[in-house]
């Protein structure tokens, strides 16, 4: 049996199945038929028995009839005619529209000239009950061609005709053919005859009567004469499809049967039917074949898009109903219109619920992620350009699901009304480090600028780096502009285009001012969504949106307005929207013509919008315009709302709403005075009224509501709620797309936080924004407010990351968290309770420093110039600290008793020193910080509410931190990158500038009082990162270490790292941020040691710490083999290294390289006791340990070990007696004055041919020199040499 071909032959494998096909003999299923020219009147007749004659000669021969020998000439013939084309008479003033009506063909018309029989009066009759499983099967064969109620030939025999009066029915119809064939004349059948051949001749092969030759000679063989008497030829006519399908039967039951253990399925007697055998349709029920990779999962979505893995095998998964991802890519390019809007529908609801996180448990990877690698956001944008309006409405939708989040617009809206949360940070995904490979070794002039690079990329390269991006340069926006203009599509399609383009707006200041510029799209949102004038909709879901104000289209001119000045003032000025916020704002929500819900979310979006202008100051006189509308408006809020009212959630949106338009008109007012520099001072200003007013609204209002319940309880729950204090324990946020950053709002409501409707955030930080106020005028109120004490322990454990779903959730929380330590720092020094809190306070300050955010430099430079280094938050320096810390430097020495470094007696003294300097050092860290100094006075007008000078309520892009996490060696690595590095990447030891040894120790002396009485602040700063840092006293000068003040406080520094609990928590293996790797930064510091050292001790002990055996040999081998010279200055002595000698030398060394290193520098002299104890008795342990060692090991091994006993026996008296006994003398600490002819004895003894037999010789020879302990130490000796020499 011949197999079918398979999409993974190849071209030779078809060639080969033809060929056997062709030998075999077997007929074809199909055969060729040329279709007839209906032009010159063909029937197909004789094209059909060339092709039936020359089958089985030429299967694989094409032959073009009437083809001439000659090409034909050039000249144009004569166009071609139709013969439709008379019937259709056009003028040139009628209507297309009337004769697109008139002669249009759709099935509508075909199907109202259709007259159903009638079928009233006939009787209706079950099917009989039989004891069958399933009604008996009526095969073609069994049924009779030939009527029974009459006699001759008829049309028709009736079969199909159901009930009991289906006889006379066909009688009926035959007598009625009769008729019509008695009235017509021999030219009229003729001619219908004709007509009918040709209809027969269009039809497909399989039905076509000229395809068997048989059936065409029985057709011939009837005179034309006898058709108006004889319907024989007629029914012979209708009934060729009948007997083509039963030849086709016929021909296929003479085809072998299968195996039977070929058969997917093994048939029994008793199944009903099974007598015949389907081959083609067993195929189907064989297994799938194994999947390529064993152990993949395949996830199918069905209609309702639940997921359903299959483990093991490929094919649990395709039998389950659904469609996969690529199966759906592929649907979505089917030109069938049902299929492609399918498609693109199921795809909008994976991305809805991917975003929502539904597929998290359940599946591995981002589906976004993978969807958008596989072409999604190319697919979505040429469906876009569909020209059927389904299937480009669902490619709207689906966009509108990949980019836009509606939860993330939730929360957004909900926090516009907190402090400053009309202001957000641009949606645009984290920088990412391109290669700049065409550009290198050019000169400066002729590279490229960012914004031709940019231009220079390819629409995937930039989709792939921004999604958003990606579609602007795709030419999104004319397209979006053209379907609402054009094609005016349904409600939910304009309300998803509007969303998309505030979703545009939210990414950047540019892409906010690309929607602007394109071409008629803001006219068009205008002219259309935000009508000056409209009437009231007929039905609450009208079928058409165009012509009414739409609250999305508000919320997009806010967004865009959020972007910049310059925007909103287009918006206010050349679009019009003023006069559209008069209109709006002028009357009351249900005076607007609107549905309630809408007429409530337009008007609260016009209020943002009005809030946002008056935040640049513009759109001020409107105020003076809608003032009564604004008054009326405030006061009716205090009217209590119905709880069950289903309007409240959005009344209660636009009340805060109206309260931030006058928040904003506050600000905005209190600028004036200001802004009218040139004319006279106002002095409306009255101090001793507006104390005592503030005193009456203190204890009036504020301390009542400060003490009611309600808000004690919201106290509470400060910590529950907090996302700095939670971050552990937070759900599991939805995927994330690098490429498309959003908020990760999904769900918010479910889950304890900031953002929900029971959060004490906006209520207190509020609270916190009107005390810090009141408390800035009247000093005296201070003492009546006493902060969180709880809430601020937590967060001062705490350490949050940084990422687009939290920075706008951290940056509300960093604004209370600031206003409740300036509240502090105004009670410390009158407070007893908050002076006791005092450390904790300044460990807030410094941990939520490195926090803040871009758009909060003032912030940070608020905490610097108050907090961080005021005497007032550090009681230590002034409540016996450094006493208490030379007291335990003490016991420590008593502990470990043996001579300290010279830093152990002196950090007390230093920290002493240190609290003197506070203001000292504040200056120095201020004065590093001056770069930002732009950015404190921008974020100061922000945070202030100096509304006319800001320029913009987008904030900065979110790059990071406003100052770096290691900002208490910002000094100290300032100045070495301007004096440590030359452009050729070596080291320039240049002179130092002016002030920089007072600049290096006042950055160490903070360092120092930080990790003595602030560690835990430091705790984010990795320990290498610290070594790095600190490693900069070292190479930013050739002298600057060996100053004193220098030397002291870096020993002291020296000492707190390598602390034990420090050294194990230090893994030079990891990359200090900023380095390549440590071995670089540790290659640096050997060359400058070894130029500008002079043998300085700190300098040694700072070189020591990385040979650790726990650390990367390659660090050791740089010392052993590159630096080989620095080992004769390296005195560091064991006691000045406040480092355990066991961690040099344990566990044993196992690098071959560096053995061989080792044992070269002992033998040769390089290495001395004398020039660098430190590291000879490393270096004698490792070499020792490795010869004597009982291991087993590799041959390699024991051939090195062998090698190096070779070596000892060539070796002299002098330094045979030091390999020997050199390392047991310092362990055992004891001096033993050993002859200088004991080791040659020794080494004869053990190296003789009869050296077996002098083993207990050379042991009561070593017991007599030797203490106790280390005789089994001689005896492994002496063991070893004589198994060698054996």
């Amino acid at each position: 049996m011949l197999r079918r071909p398979k999409p993974t032959d190849s071209e030779a494998d078809l060639l080969r199945e033809q060929e056997q096909f062709l030998t075999s003999g077997t007929p074809s299923a199909a055969n060729v038929v040329r279709r007839p020219d209906k032009r010159r009147g063909e029937a197909g007749g004789d094209g059909g028995e060339h092709n039936g004659e020359d089958e089985g000669r030429q299967r694989d021969v094409v032959t073009i009839e009437d083809l001439p020998d000659q090409l034909p000439s050039l000249t144009p013939a004569p166009p071609k005619k139709s013969r439709f084309k008379a019937s259709r008479v056009t003028f040139e003033g009628e209507d297309a529209e009337e004769r697109l009506d008139r002669q249009d063909t759709h099935i509508s018309a075909v199907l109202s000239r259709i007259i159903e029989r009638d079928t009233s009066s006939t009787p209706i009759s079950l099917p009989p009950l039989t004891g069958m499983a399933f009604p008996k099967v009526l095969h073609r064969s069994e049924t009779s061609s030939q009527p029974t109620a009459t006699s001759g030939p008829r049309l028709v025999s009736g079969q199909g005709l159901e009930g009991r009066g289906s006889s006379g029915e066909t009688i009926r119809i035959h007598r009625e053919n009769q008729a019509k064939l008695q009235a017509m004349s021999q030219s009229e059948i003729l001619q219908e005859q004709k007509k009918l051949l040709s209809q027969l001749g269009s039809v497909p092969s399989s039905a076509s009567p000229s395809k068997h030759p048989q059936a065409k000679s029985s057709r011939e063989n009837l005179p034309l004469q006898n058709v108006s008497r004889d319907s024989s030829s007629a029914a012979v006519l209708f009934q060729k499809p009948q007997e083509v399908e039963m030849e086709v039967e016929e021909e296929e039951e003479e085809l072998p049967p299968a195996p039977a253990e070929d058969l997917p399925v093994k048939p029994q007697k008793e199944w009903v039917h099974m007598n015949k055998l389907e081959p083609e349709k067993l195929e189907w029920m064989r297994d799938l074949p194994a999947p390529r990779r064993k152990g993949t999962k395949k996830a199918r979505l069905c209609l309702f898009l639940e997921v359903m893995i299959s483990f093991l095998t490929l094919r649990i998964s395709l039998q389950r109903a659904g469609y996969s991802l690529q199966e759906l890519f592929l649907l979505s390019r089917s030109q069938i219109i049902q299929q492609r809007s399918l498609a693109l529908s199921m795809l909008a609801n994976i991305l809805s619920k991917a975003r929502a996180g539904e597929y998290l448990p359940v599946l591995k990877g981002s589906v976004t992620s993978t969807l958008l690698d596989a072409g999604l956001l190319f697919l979505l944008r040429f469906a876009l350009d569909d020209s059927v309006e389904g299937a480009m409405s669902a490619a709207v939708h689906a966009l509108k699901a990949l980019l836009v989040c509606a939860e993330d617009e939730e929360c957004l809206d909900y926090t516009f009304s907190w402090f400053r949360g009309l202001a957000s940070f641009p949606l645009l995904p984290s920088a990412q480090e391109e290669e700049e490979v065409e550009d290198e070794g050019l000169p400066e002039c002729m590279r490229l600028t960012a914004k031709e690079k940019e231009e220079r990329k390819s629409d995937h390269d930039v989709a792939r780096q921004d999604v958003v991006k990606g579609l602007l340069k795709m030419k999104l926006l004319p397209r979006l502009r053209y379907i609402l203009e054009v094609v005016r599509p349904s409600p939910r399609v304009v309300h998803d285009i509007l969303e998309i383009l505030t979703r545009i707006a939210r990414h950047s200041a540019s892409s906010s001012t690309q929607v602007l510029d394109c071409p008629r799209l803001m006219e068009m949102v205008l002219s259309e969504f935000l009508p000056t004038s409209w009437t009231a909709p007929s039905s609450p879901l009208p079928q058409s949106v165009y012509g009414l104000p739409l609250a999305s289209a508000m919320k997009l001119l806010r967004v865009l307005a959020t972007s910049g000045r310059h925007a909103c003032a287009r918006l206010l000025n050349s679009l019009g929207v003023r006069e559209r916020l008069c209109c709006l704002l002028s009357a009351e929500p249900g005076e607007l013509l609107l549905e309630p819900t809408e007429a409530l979310r337009i008007s609260t979006e016009a209020y943002r919008l009005w809030a946002v202008a008056v935040g640049y100051g513009q759109a001020c006189k409107l105020y003076i315009d809608l003032y009564p509308g604004l008054a009326k408006a405030l006061q009716s809020v205090h009217r209590v709302l119905a709880p069950s009212d289903p309007l409240l959630p959005l009344q209660l949106q636009r009340v805060l709403a109206l309260l931030s338009l006058l928040t904003q008109v506050t600000h905005t007012a209190g600028c004036h005075q200001e802004l009218q520099a040139d004319s006279r001072p106002q002095n409306c200003f009255k101090p001793v009224e507006t104390l005592q007013e503030l005193e009456l609204l203190t204890s009036e209002v504020l301390l009542p509501l400060l003490s009611h319940h309600v808000v004690q309880g919201l106290i509470k729950n400060l910590k529950s709620s907090s996302v700095v204090c939670n971050i552990q324990s937070s759900h599991p946020g939805p995927e994330t797309t690098p490429s498309l950053p959003g908020l990760a709002c999904p769900a918010w409501r479910d889950h304890l936080g900031l953002v929900v409707p029971s959060s004490p955030f906006p209520l207190l930080t509020g609270l916190g924004l009107l005390l810090e106020t009141i408390t800035g005028i009247h000093k005296g109120l201070s003492s009546k407010v006493e902060p969180v004490i709880g809430y601020l322990r937590s967060c001062s454990q705490a350490t949050p990351t940084l990422s687009h779903t939290r920075a706008w959730l951290l940056r509300h929380e960093h604004h209370l968290l600031y206003l409740l330590l300036r509240l502090a720092h105004r009670l410390v020094t009158i407070e007893p309770q908050v002076a006791k809190h005092a450390s904790l306070y300044h460990q807030v300050a410094l941990v939520l420093l490195p926090w803040l955010l871009p758009g909060s430099e003032y912030l940070a430079h608020e905490l610097l110039s108050t907090i961080i280094f005021s005497k007032d938050f550090i009681s230590e320096g002034h409540s016996g600290g450094p006493e208490a810390v030379e007291l335990g430097e003490l016991k420590l020495q008593e502990q470990t008793q043996h001579q300290t470094s010279p830093s152990l007696q002196t950090v007390g003294a230093l920290l002493r020193e240190a609290c003197v300097q506070l203001p000292s050092i504040r200056g120095c860290f201020l004065t590093h910080l001056a770069h930002l100094e732009p950015s404190v006075l921008t974020s100061r007008d922000a945070l202030l509410g100096r509304n006319p000078w800001i320029n913009s309520h987008l904030l900065p892009e979110l790059t990071g931190p406003t100052l770096p996490s290691d900002w208490p060696f910002l000094p100290l690595v300032s100045l070495y990158e301007r004096t440590g590095v030359s452009d050729g990447g070596g080291l320039a030891v240049e002179e130092l500038p002016q002030g920089a040894l007072q600049v290096v120790t006042h950055c160490l002396q903070w360092l120092l009082l930080l990790e003595v009485w602030r560690e835990d602040a430091l705790k984010v700063i990795l320990p290498i990162a610290k070594l790095a840092r600190l490693s900069c006293v070292f190479l930013c000068s050739s002298d600057l270490f060996l100053e004193r003040p220098v030397q002291k406080l870096t020993w002291g520094l020296f000492r707190l790292l390598t602390r034990r609990s420090r050294l194990d928590s230090l893994d030079l293996n990891v990359p200090p941020p900023g380095l390549a790797s440590f071995q670089d930064l540790y290659s640096a510091l050997l060359s400058q040691y070894e130029a500008v050292s002079f043998g300085d001790r700190l300098f040694g002990c700072w070189v020591l710490l990385p040979l650790q055996r726990r650390y990367n040999t390659t660090m050791k081998l740089a010392v052993f083999g590159e630096h080989v010279g620095m080992l004769r200055s390296l005195g560091v002595t064991l006691d000045q290294l406040s480092i355990p000698i066991e961690r040099f030398t344990s566990p044993p060394e196992d690098s071959l390289p560096l053995l061989h290193l080792y044992f070269r520098s002992l033998v040769t002299g390089t290495l001395k006791p004398r020039w660098c104890p430190v590291l000879y008795v490393v270096a004698l342990s490792h070499v020792n340990s490795f010869i004597f060692s009982q291991d087993a090991a590799a041959q390699e091994v024991e051939a090195a070990r062998h090698s190096m006993l070779r070596k000892i026996y060539y070796l002299t008296d002098e330094v045979l007696h030091s390999l020997s006994l050199s390392l047991i003398f310092m362990r055992c600490e004891v001096f033993i004055d050993c002859t200088p002819s004991f080791p040659h004895r020794l080494s004869q003894m053990m190296f003789s041919p009869h050296s077996l037999d002098n083993i207990s010789l050379i042991i009561s020879q070593v017991t007599v020199i030797l203490v106790p302990s280390m005789v089994v130490v001689a005896f492994f000796i002496c063991f070893k040499a004589t198994t060698f020499m054996a």
